[in-house]
This record gives structure tokens, C-alpha cells and sequence, in this order.
């Protein structure tokens, strides 16, 4: 009865912790929360989610995984404004570790934290879409014409490009499939069926990813904003100093982000926003995630690395 007791209480002391952290961030190293971000309410559902929150044999999370990484992913999450109840992130043991990582609405959140970030956007490029690229005055690689077809949707999937577009003007990236398939083979998770599944998003999202690495780390944002966002997204790659991830481990990973993505094709079909309010026009939510919602018209982000899934 005392242990479970105790085990009750262990989390609400941690948020606790993390809160005062934060509070404390903000007042001596200028961290800036997004305006309608409420840390403390983050943090309630983050200690609801962790309750639900179990490694490969089943043993709870909180039970499991050391106090450093619990507070670490709690705070990765509250500097970058992320919440869990918003589908904008989640938690997976590794080992005696636990790990927040984000959604795709997570990383949409995150990069429009971003100093002078107006639009990010990503799109599929399928075998006999009309697509041209070339370069500008400055030798930068741009879009000079992109003319998608209905009939080739169901096309073989040839590459995809990203666009950021800032106060100073709009950069281009582009790869190719061999190089998004190259991309996934670093990650943590082989075989994802996520990306099986969902191809055309998670090669959005790949794209964008490697968009953003540059304008991250380059960026005059917070040191605390950008390394949150930098260590977040390296959780999901592969990494020397990192246990090797079991396949029990992969496959809880899997099936969270599967639930995810057929939740908001679910919504998308029923013509309903993730917000709750209808699409107009019939218009498909722009905000899906890996997980969770709009999709890929606005922002992501990538690991400082050089993997970009």
C-alpha cells in the first residue's frame, strides 16, 4: 500500500520540480513560453500520459526509468511549449530512460517558435508530376515549377521538396527517394510501418526535417529552445552511445504513432478539423501528424545530425 502510494506521488513531485525549473529559466536565461502555453497544465497531462506509460514488459514507466531522464523529458517538452494533450508529443522507455518525443504537430509547434519563420510547407513529388528545379541569381537551389496530377497520386513516389519562408526570403530543399529511403534507414526504428503505411507524409515530413536543420542551427533563438528541439529529435535516431532499441520497444513505438495517423485520417475523411470545427470547402485539415493532426503545411524539424526521418 505504501509503494503505491509513493508511486502516485513520485510524478506529481517531479512536475513540481520541472515547473519551478522552468519558472526559474524564465526569470534568469530569458526563456520565452509561447503565449497561450500553460507549463503547468502541460505538465498535468503529461503526469496523465506517464501513468499509461509502460516499458516492454510491461512494468510502468515511472517505476522503471530514472529520475534524471523522467525530469529531462518533462522539460524538453515545456521548453519547446509541447503537450501531450494537445497529441503533440509522447514518452518511450528505452532501457531504464524515458524518452519525449514529438509528434509531427509537435515539430509543426516547435519550428513556428522560430524567429522569423512566416510558412513552411512540404510536398510529394510522384512519378509524371510535372517538376522543375533550377537556381537563382545567388546560386541557391529553388522550385521553379511544380504541376501535381490527380491521376498520378497513386504513383510511385520519386521525391519531395520543402519550403521555409522567412523575413529574408524563401529557401528550397529537395531530395529524392533514394535519399528519404536512406534517411529512414538511420533511425531508430527500422522497417517503420509508419512509413510503410504513410509514405507520402513521412516523406514530407523527412524533407522538411532536413529544411530545417540549417535555419535551426543558425538561428539567434534561445540556446534552450534550439537545444531542446535538437536533443528531442536525435531520441528518434540511431546512436553509439545509445542502448540498440528492442524490437518490443519499436513496436510500442510503431503502434502509438499508427493510432495517431488513422485518428486524424479518420478526422480528415469526416471533414472535421482536430480543433473540432469543420473544414470548409471540403478542405483536408492541414495538420497531421505522425500521430496527430495538420498535415505538413506548416513546419518541422530536425536533429543536428545527419539523419533527417
Amino acid at each position: 500500500m505504501n509503494n503505491q502510494v509513493a508511486q502516485q506521488q513520485k510524478p506529481t513531485k517531479l512536475t513540481d520540480l520541472v515547473l519551478d525549473r522552468v519558472k526559474q529559466m524564465q526569470d534568469t536565461q530569458d526563456l520565452s513560453l509561447p503565449k497561450n502555453y500553460n507549463a503547468s497544465n502541460a505538465l498535468n497531462a503529461a503526469f496523465l500520459e506517464l501513468q499509461k506509460v509502460q516499458d516492454r514488459n510491461h512494468r510502468p514507466a515511472l517505476e522503471v526509468c530514472s529520475h534524471d531522464s523522467i525530469v529531462k523529458s518533462l522539460l524538453d517538452m515545456t521548453l519547446q511549449g509541447l503537450s501531450p494533450a494537445k497529441d503533440q508529443c509522447y514518452f518511450i522507455v528505452y532501457g531504464n530512460e524515458l524518452q519525449m518525443q514529438r509528434s509531427y504537430f509537435g515539430t509543426v509547434a516547435a519550428v513556428k517558435r522560430l524567429d522569423g519563420v512566416k510558412k513552411v510547407r512540404a510536398e510529394v513529388v510522384h512519378e509524371k508530376d510535372d517538376f522543375e528545379i533550377g537556381a537563382n541569381e545567388d546560386m541557391e537551389l529553388v522550385v521553379k515549377r511544380f504541376v501535381p496530377k490527380f491521376e498520378n497520386q497513386d504513383n510511385q513516389i520519386v521525391g519531395a521538396f520543402a519550403m521555409i519562408k522567412t523575413d529574408e526570403g524563401t529557401d528550397f530543399t529537395v531530395m529524392t527517394k533514394k535519399e528519404i529511403d536512406q534517411s529512414w534507414a538511420q533511425t531508430r526504428q527500422k522497417n517503420n510501418k509508419v512509413q510503410q503505411n504513410f509514405s507520402q507524409e513521412m516523406a514530407k515530413r523527412t524533407v522538411l526535417n532536413r529544411a530545417a536543420k540549417m535555419f535551426i542551427n543558425t538561428s539567434d533563438d534561445s540556446d534552450l529552445l534550439t537545444g531542446a528541439i535538437n536533443d528531442t529529435t536525435s531520441n528518434e535516431y540511431d546512436d553509439d552511445r545509445r542502448d540498440v532499441t528492442s524490437v518490443e520497444d519499436e513496436k510500442q513505438s510503431t503502434d502509438k504513432l499508427l493510432e495517431g495517423f488513422q485518428k486524424s485520417q479518420e478526422a480528415k475523411a469526416k471533414g472535421v478539423s482536430n480543433d473540432g470545427n469543420s473544414n470548409e470547402g471540403g478542405e483536408a485539415s492541414e495538420e497531421v501528424a505522425d500521430g496527430q493532426t495538420e498535415l505538413f503545411n506548416e513546419g518541422t524539424i530536425k536533429p543536428a545530425d545527419e539523419a533527417d526521418s
